[in-house]
């Protein structure tokens, strides 16, 4: 049993093998519907070790094998047990060849795996993988930029984790700023006072970080999201602009145009709407001007609402849809402007590295949906029906009656006007291509 899965890649031979030799390579291609959080990566293609944490506190251990390490051709992984937490796995085989041959320009990437697991299990997973080291590669050549040294916060989180390893397997340095004590490759940052030496050395400075806007909107949470985002965001703005700093690309949300704004298509030049999101992004997007008067090209990316299964509404949604008890939330008229994961983490790189880009930018698919047609469009890839209304009582016991409105029922038409008129490409610019492949449906 087992698989062999190839695909031809658009990308010359040595920079598809480079992009598998570089940090990210594993969490780029770890498919995001399988359980398993990644403890650690290999450090070398030749003899080093991958570690996976499974569900019931297993451990998925991958050694790199050095009898089938051939630089710019192929390496090999072998499961191997080592302590209890991967003893449960000792009957699964796994034997993993990755070869890559040359084609002109091209890249024929090979996949032979010999596991008692069948190819029906593993062919999605292996398509997932195929599709994100192609689109990655894709990207990457199509920048044509040198390394840089980026320093960001939030990098932990679930945007953060993508854009990091999608930077680190182009050849960029990614610098995280974290509260704790740093170990490599981080340097301590403290919001209510950064260090003056902070940005030394640095291309671009990428902000991520800011409390969950999940939560009951009680005066505790109000003051949550607003502190972890409009002060700490403008004491950045200015150390980037004494720092000498190029770009600044801070996180924002299309809650800057209100919870309740009906058919009206927003693009980046629509008035703010009313509420308290709508106040705390209109403050935050004004904290990073310090750096724009200081000469920083400024970027903030209004992100919409994320697909992946490792978080977001997505992360709630899927176990409901796939018990089929999933339907549409409170009538399921209102407008939601959605983004793929991997399109998020593509406009961060092309704020990152475009030097026309500036100003507000909507991170959202040029095609929203109203609420029903995301249930039944999730229902069709999950073969369940979605037919089960869910009332509004539901996210209400959750989040309180403001932090519905303004969140679980937000009705909001955005469009990436600056996007679109900037030529951009979405790699899945539908619903249904996004969910089938977060969800390895294709």
């Amino acid at each position: 049993m087992g698989i062999e899965h190839w695909s031809t890649v658009p990308a010359p031979v040595e920079e598809v093998w480079a992009w598998h030799e570089r940090p990210g390579a594993f969490a780029r291609l770890q498919a995001p519907w399988l359980p398993g959080r990644i403890v650690r990566e290999a450090e070398s293609l030749r003899d080093g070790r991958a570690e996976l944490a499974l569900p019931a506190g297993q451990r998925w251990i991958a050694q790199h094998d050095p009898d089938g390490y051939r630089p710019g051709e192929a390496f090999v992984d072998e499961r191997v047990t080592e302590g209890l937490a991967s003893l449960a796995l000792a009957p699964v085989r796994w034997h993993h060849e990755h070869r890559f041959v040359a084609d002109g320009e091209r890249t024929r990437a090979i996949d032979s795996v010999d596991t008692p697991i069948g190819s029906r299990a593993l062919r999605p997973m292996f398509t997932y993988r195929h599709r994100q080291l192609a689109d990655d590669l894709s990207r990457h050549l199509a920048a044509g930029v040198g390394p840089l040294r980026i320093a960001m916060t939030g990098a932990s989180g679930l945007i953060g984790t993508a854009l990091s390893a999608f930077l680190t397997t182009g050849g960029h340095e990614v610098v995280r700023l974290v509260r704790h004590e740093p170990g490599e490759g981080e340097r301590r940052w403290d919001p209510e006072s950064p260090d003056p030496a902070l940005l030394e050395g640095v291309d671009v400075l990428v902000h991520l970080a800011g409390a969950s806007i999940l939560g009951r909107f009680d005066e505790q949470h109000r003051a949550e999201v607003r502190g972890s985002r409009v002060e700490p965001t403008r004491r950045l703005a200015e150390l980037a602009a004494a720092s000498g700093v190029r770009a600044l690309v801070s996180a924002s949300a299309i809650g800057y145009y209100g919870p309740s704004r009906g058919d009206e298509r927003l693009d980046e030049d629509a008035a703010p709407g009313d509420g308290f999101l709508a106040e705390v992004v209109v403050d935050w997007e004004a904290a990073t001007r310090p750096a724009e008067a200081g000469g920083v090209r400024t970027v903030q990316v209004r992100t919409g609402i994320v697909q992946t299964p490792r978080g977001g509404t997505l992360q709630l949604f899927r176990p409901l849809w796939a018990a089929g008890v999933g339907g549409p939330l409170a009538g399921g008229e209102q407008w939601q402007s959605w983004i793929d994961l991997d399109d998020l983490v593509d406009v961060y790189h092309r704020a990152i590295v475009d030097e026309a880009m500036r100003g507000p930018v909507n991170a959202v698919a040029p095609a929203p949906v109203r609420q029903r047609e995301y249930a039944g469009t999730l229902g069709a890839v999950l073969h369940r029906p979605a037919i089960i209304p869910t009332p509004e009582l539901a996210p209400r016991l959750l989040l309180g009656e403001e932090g519905t409105r303004e969140v679980a029922l937000a009705d909001q038409r955005v469009v990436p006007a600056v996007l679109e008129g900037a030529g951009h490409r979405f790699r899945r610019p539908t619903l249904e291509a996004s969910l089938r492949h977060q969800l390895g449906r294709r």
